[in-house]
């Protein structure tokens, strides 16, 4: 499915995330609805604590809520089976998170085509969407080099151009600048907002950083697992 501009590309409705039970039960998650226009960037804002990667894991299909529906793309991403979850996470949903996760005896170029090449993509094919993507985050001078060979800036992006791989309809990055100092997060923050802008995509992120309201569309405020008034 395509949506255009505008429609919603993420609707959540009344999810609840509750672990343990009785005395030592935990609300991570506590009746959070709202929905994300296709195209869009949205911030994600609040303390450690607060059910950010909770929601995160509940969209991208690492969690199951406790009750509630998440749709992503026209999928029920909470009606899906395992299988299916994976195959959407393949195809639909790519991840960034504070950890770059980048596999230290491959060239730049080879971990951002590393999924391309997983998926059996025709070498032209994948050696051009390698080049694009490296070019888009601003690495084309780095593909040849190692992960040890970059900065953490520059390995973070290497993550970002990895997760685009796949044409993704939706980015979800969780605390991505965490690692970084703040001169370098704000980089790679004003990095994604080109990149969702550039792909067609729609992106949710989640950081402690305030200041990413400023180049995000909307923001998403959380506390104690609740969602707080815009």
């Amino acid at each position: 499915m395509t949506l255009q501009q505008g429609e919603p590309m993420v609707v959540v409705e009344n999810l609840i995330r509750t672990y343990g039970s009785a005395a030592a039960e935990v609300h991570a998650l506590r009746d959070v609805s709202f929905t994300v226009a296709t195209g869009s960037l949205v911030a994600l804002v609040g303390r450690s604590g607060s059910g950010k990667t909770t929601l995160l894991n509940c969209l991208g299909g690492l969690d199951r809520p406790t009750s509630g529906r998440a749709t992503v793309n026209g999928t029920e991403v909470t009606a899906l089976d395992e299988a299916a979850r994976t195959a959407l996470r393949r195809d639909e949903i790519a991840f960034v998170f504070q950890t770059f996760g980048l596999v230290p005896m491959l060239s730049a170029a080879e971990n951002v085509g590393l999924t391309l090449r997983l998926r059996k993509v025709g070498h032209a094919e994948r050696e051009a969407r390698v080049a694009h993507l490296l070019e888009l985050v601003g690495l084309t001078q780095h593909a040849a080099q190692r992960p040890g060979e970059l900065s953490g800036g520059q390995q973070q992006r290497v993550a970002i151009a990895r997760a685009l791989a796949n044409s993704p309809r939706l980015l979800i990055a969780d605390e991505p600048t965490g690692q970084l100092d703040a001169e370098t997060g704000a980089t790679v923050m004003a990095l994604l907002r080109e990149v969702v802008h550039a792909e067609g995509m729609t992106a949710i992120i989640s950081t402690h950083d305030p200041s990413l309201q400023a180049i995000a569309d909307s923001t998403i405020r959380l506390a104690d697992g609740a969602l707080l008034p815009a």
